[in-house]
């Protein structure tokens, strides 16, 4: 059986602290994105979730990469943090209407919810009635999930994602609990830095442990991993790491 395809890369490339790390000196920011796609398969962005990116950026990102890039993209904040998946119809289709235009090189769309968002009632029907509803117009489109407190690991979601084959994000760090579940057909982990969120760097051994994780999951499924511990590089040193510790 072939073994599904792993794309590993960084939350954001956008960092000109990257210079010396990624970029080599003298190397014009509007490039990074070119340069960027020459080392990694994917990216997530996150420049989303501050603001609408227009339908021009979308395809001049689409451009910039090589045929099989992909990009996740990260949910605007109004629909994960201000409106909190209720009433988001409007900016649910505004979203969808800008990363269609990155076509075949969509990845994954990723809707991080705040600490606060809590797995009451309300909020559980609220996710369950977005599956049900508003996906049903974009079905094509993979979704995971990143809930940030803890009385989201239980059966009910669960069970919702499953059904609807969203994924769980897996996401690492010292701040936020990390709870391992598989709901869809895809992994999807997001590596905050194991110590000092987004400023703190995996160890070898670390890497090696994930990569035996998901040296098993490709086996059956897709497997994203972003690196979103950005300062310093360190989101650029453990991908590449990661992406050696699978090709031994």
């Amino acid at each position: 059986m072939t073994d599904k395809r792993v794309y590993i890369g960084t939350s954001g490339w956008n960092y000109g602290m990257w210079v010396g790390v990624l970029y080599p000196e003298g190397l014009p920011s509007k490039d990074y994105l070119k340069f960027y796609s020459r080392q990694f398969s994917t990216v997530e962005v996150n420049s989303s979730f501050y603001h609408f990116p227009r339908d021009t950026t979308y395809k001049n990102w689409y451009s910039c990469v090589p045929e099989d890039s992909l990009f996740s993209v990260k949910a605007h904040r109004s629909i994960t943090h201000i409106k909190r998946f209720c009433d988001i119809n409007e900016e649910w289709e505004r979203f969808v209407e800008g990363i269609t235009n990155l076509k075949n090189k969509l990845g994954v769309v990723l809707f991080q919810f705040p600490a606060s968002f809590k797995a009451d009632d309300e909020n559980l029907k609220r996710v369950e009635n977005f599956l049900r509803d508003l996906q049903v117009k974009t079905k094509n489109i993979r979704l995971a999930f990143e809930f940030r407190h803890k009385s989201w690991d239980n059966k009910q979601i669960h069970k919702i994602l499953t059904e609807h084959n969203a994924g769980w994000v897996i996401a690492n760090s010292s701040k936020y609990p990390e709870i391992e579940k598989i709901t869809s057909d895809f992994v999807y982990l997001r590596m905050h830095g194991p110590e000092e969120i987004f400023a703190s760097e995996y160890s070898e051994e670390q890497l090696k442990n994930l990569a035996t994780k998901i040296k098993k999951w490709r086996k059956k499924m897709d497997v994203f991993v972003y690196f979103n511990n950005d300062f310093y590089g360190y989101a650029v040193k453990n991908a590449m790491s990661l992406i050696r510790l699978l090709e031994d």
